[in-house]
């Protein structure tokens, strides 16, 4: 039976589950701003797709449901980049850091940021350039917590700050993830719900937004400055399901299923398989995932440069009694961007 402290938070999620699917259209596709909160950041669940709602484990957690991260035995840290959108060079970094506080609570702490690389700065006066260069940047910090409320199930809020800047541009906000997760009493069958990047509406403001005029009548000199119109962050609800066909001291295969109902794009299906072989000393996992939107295929109609399928693999390799060191690799397809890779190691302390 679930805990009785539980069935709150159970019901919050179904009422606001009702709300966003309500409020999809399709009508506010790339409407929003901030689409940097969409783009996953982390290997493994790359791999499958995103598609581990119910199952995903550690720091992954803070991206794809934080109430993943109570599976975290100690600490881990993880470091993880993506070369984005491929021939496009823009470099994706990311960094977290997770702990257990007591048997019950987690921390993490996450960072991404995106680098662009150096644009030269044009004016009217100068439209080729040379008078300089600058470097548009994003970052998200992460602060997520997670409790395990039973055995069976766990749920978490992950905070963000969200950061964007070019030379003299600015735009700075707020928003935050819930999750919840239950595993059914026969270990195989997960479930986990999770609400994305609800948050204000962002602004740009700066000096970039100024304009220097003259007035006739007085031929003097004053500084205009424009409006800027505001955004909102991508919201999003998720649910997924898990289920391990296979499961035992050497082989593991999972799989796995979530819906994604975008307030601000088209609604998603994610698929994604994992198999797991493990010995001693060395834990392998090859991971394949496929996400399908409406119009995918089509390249007239489509707005995703992403095309849906994903793969990967993990290595972990046990360095003395407490320590697991590991290596991942995902790569995801885009046209005509080309393969985007992303490429991480992961440190857990048991």
């Amino acid at each position: 039976m679930i805990n009785f402290k539980i069935k709150p938070l159970i019901t919050l999620f179904f009422i606001v589950l009702a709300n966003v699917l309500l409020a999809g259209n399709e009508d506010r596709v790339g409407s929003a701003g901030a689409s940097q909160l969409l783009i996953n950041p982390w290997a493994r669940s790359i791999a499958l797709g995103d598609a581990s709602v119910a199952s995903v484990t550690g720091i992954e957690s803070s991206y794809i449901n934080i109430a993943g991260l109570t599976s975290i035995k100690k600490t881990q840290i993880k470091l993880n980049h993506t070369n984005w959108l491929s021939s496009a060079s823009i470099g994706f970094y990311s960094v977290g850091y997770g702990q257990r506080l007591d048997s019950t609570s987690f921390i993490s702490i996450a960072v991404q940021s995106m680098s662009f690389g150096d644009n030269n700065i044009t004016t009217v006066e100068n439209p080729e350039g040379g008078i300089g260069v600058f470097s548009p940047k994003t970052s998200i910090i992460n602060f997520g917590y997670a409790k395990l409320f039973t055995k069976n199930v766990s749920g978490g809020l992950n905070f963000k700050l969200i950061s964007e800047s070019i030379s003299n541009l600015s735009s700075t906000g707020i928003a935050f993830d819930a999750g919840i997760k239950y595993i059914m009493d026969n270990q195989r069958l997960k479930i986990g719900i999770t609400l994305k990047n609800l948050g204000p509406k962002m602004k740009y403001s700066g000096d970039g937004l100024a304009t220097q005029v003259t007035y006739n009548s007085t031929e003097k000199n004053a500084t205009l400055e424009q409006r800027s119109q505001p955004f909102e962050v991508p919201s999003l609800l998720n649910m997924g399901l898990a289920y391990d066909l296979l499961k035992d001291s050497i082989q593991s295969l999972n799989t796995m299923f979530s819906f994604t109902a975008n307030s601000f794009s088209n609604d998603q299906y994610r698929f994604g398989v994992d198999y797991g072989f493990k010995s001693k000393s060395l834990a392998f996992n090859i991971r394949a995932g496929y996400v399908y939107e409406k119009n995918l295929l089509n390249s007239v109609t489509n707005t995703n440069a992403l095309t849906g399928l994903t793969s990967g693999f993990s290595m972990d390799f046990n360095v003395g009694k407490t320590t697991a060191i590991g290596l991942e690799y995902a790569v995801r397809t885009s046209t005509p961007f080309g393969l985007i890779h992303t490429f991480g190691t992961t440190i857990a302390i048991k």
